[in-house]
């Protein structure tokens, strides 16, 4: 059995856990998340702690158990607490700024980026070189993140573009003559 699918998730207070079919509802203070349950994984809602068990012994159905029940725990913790990224911009003139649904990205190129964020996701700018997105579903988080991330990866030798503020590059020497 998969040692993943074998820890329950509680349910926070005030937060509301529904089935209809195979369609999962989780409502919480920050919003509300859907997710589909594959037919081969049981999930049983008891004394507000959910359990996760596969439906037959097939290793594809463990493995599915202990995939469902880390998305519902995400699923818990975004309607209840959030996720966030924070991506910074190094180099000289890289700068961002929030306007509404979208982000403004001067990257060095010789037009500005606008990029148009997804539904479900804010994103705040404390500084220039500072960007956090903030959401409820950690999936859709983490891909607006890279997705600004793609516009100027971190190079090697100045370490210029947009990083994850805790990544680390690795560092290379310019040729010698």
């Amino acid at each position: 059995m998969s040692r993943i699918a074998n820890y329950p998730v509680p349910i926070p207070s005030g937060v509301e856990v529904n089935f209809a079919g195979r369609l999962l509802t989780i409502k919480g203070k920050k919003g509300t998340l859907k997710l589909d349950v594959h037919p081969a994984v049981t999930i049983i809602n008891k004394d507000n702690v959910l359990t996760f068990a596969p439906r037959d012994e097939e290793s594809k159905s463990d493995a599915l158990a202990g995939t469902f029940r880390a998305l519902i725990n995400n699923m818990v913790k975004g309607v209840t607490v959030g996720f966030e990224k924070k991506l910074e911009l190094v180099g000289v003139g890289y700068r961002a700024q929030a306007q509404g649904k979208n982000l403004n990205l001067t990257l060095g190129y010789s037009h500005p980026i606008v990029y148009k964020l997804p539904e479900g996701v804010t994103v705040e700018t404390p500084s220039q070189t500072e960007v956090v997105v903030k959401g409820t579903d950690k999936q859709l988080v983490g891909q607006v993140a890279a997705d600004i991330r793609a516009f100027r990866p971190p190079e090697p030798y100045k370490g210029k573009g947009v990083k994850y503020a805790n990544e680390v590059i690795a560092r290379k020497e310019a040729k010698k003559k």
